[in-house]
């Protein structure tokens, strides 16, 4: 369905931001997902927000090509023809505040597999409410974009939080999936995360328990906080040591089942809608 006179109509489909304490696992989840999703015959675009910008090593891109990939934010020449922002301009110069970035995917994104791309967006000198620095302005133009793709699955991955975008993940994802593991600064992040997530108009919120442990206290004091409001539901993915040996490609990973395989695969159906809610028993 077209929207008003002028406008382009929205495309419909999965919209998903990674989000979560630094260290739980984020990461790795983003590209299992972003794989299982394209084996299944569905267009996907996988975005690295994140500064450490790891992603495309954890797809599986040989480090080689991963290092020769250029975010989007270090393209000094695609910053300024969008934002008009350039070293030889001065500071108090105009800025272009809505940027046209319908070409972004065609010059920046890299193959990764059948049905996969890569986008690498790179880090903002700042971030937050009110930045108006060029690269935050282009990167969530770019965010703000992703509603009009024709992919049909979209997985960001994050920095800690969601403040770096704010108002531009709300316009253009649908779905967060909160990263936490057993500890308490990662459960006290995600609480936060999802109440973010909740705030910004973010309707699907799904709590995935990382490296869960076996140990009935763990869980329970993971469970509790599946219970609460600010989750639509939760998910609980097994320690698997292999993980860490496959280290940084996942791909790996994905030639055999296993636990935690099984579990990431019911983390995709939840994503996608097609499981119930589900809490652990006892919580």
């Amino acid at each position: 369905m077209s929207g008003p006179a002028g406008t382009r109509p929205v495309k419909k489909g999965i919209r998903v931001v990674i989000t979560g304490k630094g260290g739980v696992g984020k990461t790795t989840l983003a590209a299992l997902l972003a794989h299982l999703f394209a084996r299944e015959g569905m267009r996907v675009l996988a975005i690295d927000g994140d500064p450490q910008q790891n992603l495309a090593a954890t797809l599986g891109i040989p480090r080689a090509d991963a290092e020769r990939i250029v975010p989007v934010s270090e393209s000094a020449d695609y910053l300024r023809e969008k934002t008009g922002a350039g070293s030889d301009v001065s500071p108090g110069g105009l800025l272009t505040l809505n940027p046209d970035v319908s070409d972004v995917i065609d010059r920046f994104s890299v193959p990764v597999d059948r049905n996969l791309r890569l986008l690498v967006m790179g880090s903002v000198k700042e971030a937050g409410g009110g930045c108006l620095c060029p690269e935050y302005t282009l990167l969530s133009a770019i965010l703000r974009h992703m509603r009009l793709l024709a992919d049909e699955v979209i997985i960001l991955d994050t920095p800690a939080g969601l403040e770096h975008f704010g108002r531009a993940v709300a316009e253009g994802f649908t779905c967060a999936v909160v990263v936490t593991d057993h500890s308490y600064n990662a459960v006290s992040v995600a609480r936060k995360s999802a109440a973010l997530a909740r705030q910004l108009g973010i309707e699907k919120v799904i709590l995935a328990i990382n490296r869960a442990l076996e140990d009935p206290e763990v869980q329970n004091t993971c469970g509790n906080i599946g219970g609460v409001a600010e989750f639509s539901q939760t998910i609980v993915l097994p320690d698997d040591p292999v993980v860490g040996r496959t280290e940084p490609a996942v791909t790996p990973l994905l030639a055999g089942e296993s636990i935690f395989i099984s579990s990431v695969r019911t983390l995709e159906a939840a994503i996608a809608g097609r499981c119930e809610n589900w809490v652990p028993e006892g919580s």
